[in-house]
C-alpha cells in the first residue's frame, strides 16, 4: 500500500472502533457530518438553491470557476452508500472539478434511505439533471456537453442516470464519471473476500444495499447498473477504480461490459489507495494525479464539443 494510504488507514483504524451497519443510521450520520469537508480552491461563486424534485424541492449547489458562459456541465453526486453523505461531504471534490475542468458543476442532495430507498434518491438525481441540463443557459452551462458524475453510490446513481436518460430519451448526455461505483448488489467479485478496509468493509456495503432497495428487486438494472442487459448507447464513460477497494472489480468489470458494449471507455486504476481516497487530494499524491487525470479524460470526452 502507498505509504502515506497506510498512514491514514491506521489514523482511521485507531478512532473508528465499529463498523458503520452497526450504528444507527442518525449516529452514523452524525460522525461523517462532524468530518470537516476536504479542501478545495476558490471559486468565482458558489451558489445553494432548490430545483423542483419528483415529490418537492432538492436542493443542489453550483460551483461557477469563473465568469465565462457556455462552459461544460458536470451534475455531481455524493457518496456514503445512498445513506449518508451532503453537499458538504462533496464539496471539495466538486471545487476541484469545477476549478480544474473549468466547468459548472451542480451538486446533488438527494433523499437518503433507509427513509426514502429506491427508486426515491434516483428519481431525485435524475430530475436535478434534467433541471440542470433545461437551465443550462441560465446557470452559464452549455447543454451540448452535460455529463454526470459520482463517488461511490454516487457513481451508481450517475450510472443509472445515464440508463435512464437513455430510457426517456432525454437528456442528451455527452459522458459519465463513476469514481469507485457500487455497480451492483452481488458479492461475486473477489475484491469483496480480500480488500476489506476500515474506509469500507463489506458488511457494511451489504448494509448501504439493504438500506437503498427496500423492497425493491436488487436485480433491477435502476437499482444495481450491473443487471442491465444491455449498456450499449451509454455516453463516453470514465471508470476510477482503487486497488484495496472491496469494490474495486465490479468497477472493472462493469468498465469492460461498457467497453464491450460499444461505449468509449476510459479505465484509470490506482494501486496502493483505498476507497474514497478521490477526495484527499492535500493527502495523497495519488487522489492529486486520480483529479488530474479524470480532468484530462473529460475534456478529451465529454467536454470536447
Amino acid at each position: 500500500m502507498d505509504p502515506d494510504a497506510a498512514a491514514m488507514l491506521q489514523a482511521v483504524a485507531a478512532a473508528k472502533t465499529m463498523t458503520l451497519d452497526t450504528l444507527p443510521v442518525e449516529t452514523a450520520r452524525a460522525i461523517l457530518g462532524a468530518a470537516p469537508p476536504a479542501p478545495g480552491p476558490e471559486l468565482n461563486e458558489i451558489s445553494d438553491r432548490t430545483v423542483p424534485g419528483p415529490d418537492g424541492p432538492v436542493p443542489v449547489r453550483i460551483y461557477r470557476p469563473g465568469p465565462e458562459r457556455k462552459l461544460p456541465l458536470l451534475v455531481w453526486f455524493h457518496g456514503g452508500g445512498f445513506t449518508l453523505g451532503d453537499l458538504n461531504s462533496t464539496d471539495g471534490a466538486a471545487r476541484h472539478l469545477a476549478a480544474e475542468a473549468n466547468c459548472v458543476v451542480v451538486s446533488v442532495e438527494y433523499r437518503l434511505a433507509p427513509e426514502h430507498p429506491f427508486p426515491a434518491p434516483l428519481e431525485d438525481a435524475y430530475a436535478a439533471t434534467v433541471w440542470a441540463v433545461d437551465n443550462a443557459a441560465a446557470i452559464g452551462a452549455d447543454p451540448a456537453r452535460a455529463a454526470v458524475g459520482g463517488e461511490s453510490s454516487g457513481a451508481t446513481l450517475a450510472a443509472a442516470v445515464a440508463l435512464l436518460a437513455r430510457e426517456r430519451l432525454g437528456p442528451v448526455l455527452s459522458g459519465q464519471v463513476l469514481v469507485c461505483p457500487m455497480t451492483g448488489h452481488s458479492p461475486q467479485f473477489a475484491s469483496m473476500r480480500t480488500e476489506s478496509t476500515v474506509m469500507l468493509a463489506p458488511q457494511e456495503i451489504a448494509w448501504f444495499w439493504k438500506n437503498y432497495l427496500g423492497t425493491a428487486d436488487p436485480s433491477d438494472p435502476l437499482a444495481s447498473p450491473a443487471f442491465a442487459a444491455d449498456l450499449s448507447g451509454l455516453p463516453p464513460t470514465i471508470v476510477v477504480t482503487a486497488e484495496h477497494d472491496a469494490l474495486r472489480d465490479e468497477g472493472r468489470d462493469y468498465a469492460e461490459r461498457l467497453r464491450l458494449a460499444g461505449v468509449k471507455v476510459d479505465c484509470l486504476h490506482y494501486p496502493g489507495v483505498f476507497h474514497g481516497f478521490f477526495q484527499l487530494t492535500q493527502a495523497l499524491a495519488r487522489s492529486r494525479a486520480a483529479m488530474t487525470e479524470v480532468v484530462l479524460a473529460l475534456r478529451a470526452t465529454a467536454f470536447a464539443g
